[in-house]
């Protein structure tokens, strides 16, 4: 694992490449673009095509593509009803109770974090607050199994109170869906679910086909084929945000508990090759201890030759002189995690800017993030903390500001929009404010 020493070198490393980078891609994925399309298609150029042929060939595009990038053969596009209802007594009573548990602390969460209509009468003035009517949730299924996702997902927006929510998951070469997904859905309160996966399944829920309908806004993470086809699809539906590989970052100053600190960054490694696991430390003692420790427990992961990969290439180490270097240094990489395993976290909290969650003590630890503590784990990556929030019942929701004002109201600010106007050369505009001054 890469150890950097110093906050001008670690600021230098950290950010240099800094971003969502949706062009990079390895060496193995350029020879299966170029074997799957018969060229070497750059990533954007694959999801345009991928579009493209959704657009106009709606469901045999689907199934068309799924045979050929995924290898496998759709009998049928939408999972019946039944065989989502009846995933909950496919997966053990412990699965079942622990995603029930779950959901129920993911649901009071997002109930407490609403946004409510309000108004002014006096002033004239409130907001009217309304939820979108379909979303779809785009969750991966690729080289593990997210139920996770899809209670991150559904259930905010059915706390918002949207009508339909609908998902997209591949079935990977299965007839349908693992039950632990459908019993997932099933648990949200999910109305559809689609074996779809890819680009091709944002196009359709973008786009709409005959079997899938077209959506308000997508939501989910995905792979960088994933991503770049919600990027190009905006406008015409709404996204969530653009989400790249997962990060964590972990502050730790001298009593820090190293075992902690260790499991935590491989938690966040075994997810892919690409993931970021930095440790941000006061204590060369502590430094040293959580290397020793990750080079110990990452060959009995099952997930070990991807978390291995994450560790080396990705992963690092930074010692530092003190906390406010740690936590200037972490506002500036913006994580999507943010750890304070620091003897006095709420001391430091009020200091930090940019994360897209953050995590203090070492038992109120990242992983509970990704299952079980309430809040959704689709959050910002890649540096867009700095702007952007994590998914939550404001996702979900549209807000129209109200204006109800009394005559008396209206005559005086009709005479200073007339006023602006008029200075600004708009004409037709000081005039429509000046006639209701004097019907007034």
């Amino acid at each position: 694992m890469k150890v950097i020493k110093g906050f001008k070198e670690a600021r230098r490393i950290l950010l240099k490449k800094r971003g969502l980078n949706l062009n990079d891609i390895s060496d193995e994925m350029k020879v299966n673009i170029q074997k799957l399309f018969g060229e070497p298609l750059s990533p954007i150029q694959v999801v345009e095509y991928i579009l493209d042929e959704v657009r106009s060939h709606g469901d045999d595009a689907l199934i068309a593509l799924t045979r050929k990038l995924d290898g496998g053969n759709l009998s049928k596009i939408e999972v019946d009803p039944v065989d989502i209802s009846n995933a909950t007594k496919k997966i053990s009573p412990e699965l079942l109770t622990a995603l029930e548990s779950a959901a129920d602390r993911i649901r009071t969460f997002h109930e407490s974090s609403r946004v409510n209509s309000w108004i002014d009468f006096n002033k004239g003035l409130g907001t009217l607050v309304t939820p979108m009517k379909r979303i779809g949730a785009y969750i991966p299924g690729g080289t593990a199994l997210y139920p996770s996702t899809i209670l991150m997902t559904a259930i905010p927006a059915k706390v918002a109170g949207v009508d339909e929510v609908i998902i997209c998951t591949p079935s990977m070469g299965a007839d349908i869906p693992h039950p632990a997904v459908l019993a997932a859905a099933e648990i949200a309160g999910v109305n559809r679910v689609f074996q779809i996966g890819g680009a091709q399944a944002i196009a359709a829920m973008a786009y709409g086909t005959k079997s899938i309908p077209a959506v308000d806004m997508i939501c989910g993470p995905g792979n960088i084929f994933v991503t770049l086809a919600k990027k190009l699809v905006f406008g015409e539906v709404g996204i969530d945000g653009l989400y790249g590989p997962t990060e964590t970052v972990i502050i730790a100053d001298h009593g820090a508990n190293p075992t902690l600190c260790a499991t935590d960054l491989l938690a966040q490694s075994e997810h892919d090759i690409l993931a970021q696991s930095i440790l941000i430390t006061t204590s060369k003692t502590i430094a040293d201890n959580v290397e020793r420790e990750i080079q110990t427990r990452l060959q009995r992961l099952d997930r070990s030759e991807i978390a291995s990969s994450s560790i080396e290439n990705h992963g690092c180490i930074i010692i530092i002189d003190n906390l406010d270097e740690a936590i200037d240094l972490a506002n500036q990489f913006a994580p999507e995690h943010l750890s304070l395993m620091t003897r006095d976290p709420w001391a430091i909290l009020g200091k930090i800017k940019n994360s897209g969650a953050i995590f203090l003590g070492e038992f109120s630890h990242e992983v509970l993030g990704d299952y079980v503590a309430g809040p959704s784990h689709v959050m910002p990556t890649g540096g867009t903390a700095k702007f952007s929030s994590g998914l939550g019942v404001h996702s979900f929701i549209k807000i129209s500001p109200i204006i109800a004002l009394s005559d008396s109201n209206a005559r005086e600010l009709s005479r200073i929009a007339a006023l602006i106007a008029r200075s600004e050369g708009l004409t037709a505009h000081a005039e429509a404010a000046e006639i209701r001054e004097e019907l007034i």
